[in-house]
């Protein structure tokens, strides 16, 4: 559990040292093996949570958070009223995608886009990830659904 309950800031990022291969352990092999058959969906909700932890105000901000995280470098390709699409790219995804032995999925990334979306525009969403492997890229679409408030379930006394 955390101790320090304030939100990740880019400054705090920037000063971790970090390395891919840790990462990508940890992402690839250790978390699908504690969390089994639910690692896709438990690891969108971990993504989700990880934006709402992050300090963003603005759209450039996610794309500085994704660089920070390792994630590659992320670009905006259209915004509509009802959906954003996005480009994931770059060396470390390039080489994530086309290794031999990991299994990759982009299940936070589509998490912490659908997240910071809501954050920056005030409208629930999710978020939808393709990974084209020939071109090296994952393309992420954000569908905005207007203002619908989030189903609490509250557990009987």
């Amino acid at each position: 559990m955390r101790g320090n309950t304030s939100k990740i800031n880019l400054e705090q990022l920037q000063s971790l040292v970090h390395t891919g291969a840790g990462y990508d352990v940890l992402r690839y092999y250790i978390l699908p093996d504690l969390l089994g058959k639910e690692a896709p969906f438990l690891l969108y909700y971990m993504g989700k949570n990880l934006a709402r932890n992050s300090n963003m105000e603005k759209l450039e901000e996610i794309t500085e958070y994704f660089q920070q995280f390792g994630w590659g470098t992320l670009s905006v390709v259209q915004e509509k009223k009802k959906e954003t699409l996005f480009e994931l790219s770059g060396h470390v995804l390039e080489k994530r995608i086309q290794h031999p032995l990991l299994e990759v999925d982009f299940k936070m990334e589509a998490g912490f886009l659908a997240e910071a979306m809501k954050m920056l525009k005030d409208v629930n969403g999710e978020g939808f990830e393709e990974v084209d492997k020939k071109k090296n890229l994952v393309t992420f679409k954000v569908i905005h659904i207007s203002n619908v408030p989030e189903v609490v379930v509250a557990m009987p006394k």
